[in-house]
């Protein structure tokens, strides 16, 4: 198996969610993400019970690969000068549609927001841990490359005489 060449760097990262029972007529529960667990081992049976309280539970739903890449350190850059940096984190409903499920984690800024606006599933951030800062930092320092911007000139739809094109 071939890794994409501009991926460098992978981090597993557990995900903890947390159900709430719902003021809402139209949704048991609400579902959100709490926090990650850098280096968390992989849940196999099911999400597993970490803390209960009346009405809430905080659950490892599941342990996703934190991917950085090269392309993406403008992201990171933004997301860093943050305070706090977060974590972007895509839930998406289960095949039951009862559950929210984690789907996708990123450190850039540009790619969480790229999936706020689709609709189909709920993003929400979490506090970056320090040993996730320090990777993404050392990450972004080594290979970010800063690019200049050039404008670009404008197209004529006149000639100069005031004729349109």
């Amino acid at each position: 198996m071939t890794q994409p060449l501009n991926r460098l760097e992978t981090l597993s990262l557990g995900i903890v969610v947390e159900r709430r029972r719902s003021a809402s007529p139209w949704a048991d529960w609400v579902w959100r993400p709490v926090s990650v667990i850098p280096g968390a081992p992989p849940v196999d049976g099911g999400p597993r019970i970490l803390l209960e309280g009346d009405g809430w539970l905080h659950l490892h739903a599941a342990t996703l690969p934190l991917e950085l890449y090269r392309t993406d350190t403008e992201g990171y850059r933004l997301n860093l000068s943050q305070e706090p940096p977060r974590l972007w984190i895509v839930l998406r409903p289960d095949e039951s549609g009862e559950a929210m499920v984690p789907f996708f984690v990123t450190a850039s800024a540009h790619e969480g927001e790229a999936y706020q606006v689709s609709g189909a599933e709920s993003v929400d951030t979490v506090p970056m841990p320090p040993e996730v800062i320090a990777l993404v930092r050392d990450f972004t320092e080594q290979h970010h490359v800063d690019v200049p911007f050039e404008k670009r000139e404008r197209k004529r739809h006149f000639d100069k005489d005031g004729a349109r094109r």
